[in-house]
């Protein structure tokens, strides 16, 4: 489990998230939504270790600060929004970047055919000798999620329940794609990983999520269930904008529709 609490984040003396009590458990997608600048990205970043927090946060009740940055790697693996690449690699080069820490939880013979694996679980099969500069840019960022996966491809590994840090993961692709996506995060938390993903689209975070974190002005609005979390108030608080929340009888699961708010407004 990865918890925290009281977590804060400040940069160039400007406070962009405080007072965070944010929980993510394995076996569960944990959805962080949210308007721009409402603080999600800063926090996925705080718990990469990637910017200084204050605050505590914990993984299976250990302090980060006591965790050393190799443990960490082979516990999550993280796909930022955007990577920026100077030089011409090719796409198998770039998803075996993932396997240079040797944390992957097969054996080295395994790994061999993981890039490949990784490739065609992204529907990038074949794509292994492309370069990856020539690629779209749904195309790189399902390149750079194979990576990811590399380097966590067991979910579960001596007991120990490992995570992927997703920012954005579905932004730039096409439905098709961001359903495969949200997929291959559903199938790594149901093997006993947990996932922790950034999204905007709020119907397939309610298809896909277990729970859902709503961030607002730096400050966790609430955490809880998509039916929870997903009501017109909050949303309408939260985004400034006119939302109505419906919910299917048979399955009980929130969608967001933009459209009927607008004929709510017009009646």
């Amino acid at each position: 489990m990865i918890e925290t609490k009281a977590l804060g984040v400040s940069l160039s003396g400007k406070t962009i998230i405080s007072d965070i009590a944010f929980s993510a458990n394995p076996g569960e997608v944990t959805a962080i939504v949210g308007p721009n600048g409402s603080g999600k990205t800063t926090l996925l970043r705080a718990l990469a270790g990637d910017v200084a927090y204050t605050g505590t946060a914990y993984l299976d009740g250990r302090s980060f600060a006591e965790i050393k940055p190799w443990q960490m790697a082979a516990r999550r693996a993280v796909l930022p929004q955007a990577s920026a690449l100077s030089f011409p690699f090719t796409v198998r080069e770039i998803v075996k970047i993932g396997l240079t820490g040797g944390y992957s939880g097969v054996s080295r013979e395994e790994e061999k055919r993981l890039p490949d694996l990784a490739l065609q679980r992204v529907d990038l099969a074949g794509f292994g000798g492309r370069l990856y500069q020539e690629l779209s840019g749904g195309e790189q960022q399902r390149v750079q999620l194979a990576r990811v996966l590399c380097q966590v491809w067991k979910p579960v590994v001596d007991g120990e329940a490992r995570y992927l840090f997703l920012d954005e993961p579905i932004s730039s692709l096409d439905i098709r794609h961001q359903i495969v996506v949200m997929e291959i995060a559903r199938d790594f938390a149901a093997a006993g990983g947990g996932v922790i993903a950034i999204l905007h689209d709020l119907n397939l975070t309610a298809m896909f999520a277990d729970r859902i974190a709503v961030m607002n002005r730096g400050k966790l609005d609430v955490m809880g269930t998509p039916r929870e979390a997903l009501t017109d108030e909050r949303l309408e608080r939260v985004y400034e904008c006119t939302l109505r929340v419906g919910v299917p009888p048979e399955k009980g699961v929130p969608f967001v529709l933009p459209q009927s708010a607008y004929r709510a407004a017009a009646e």
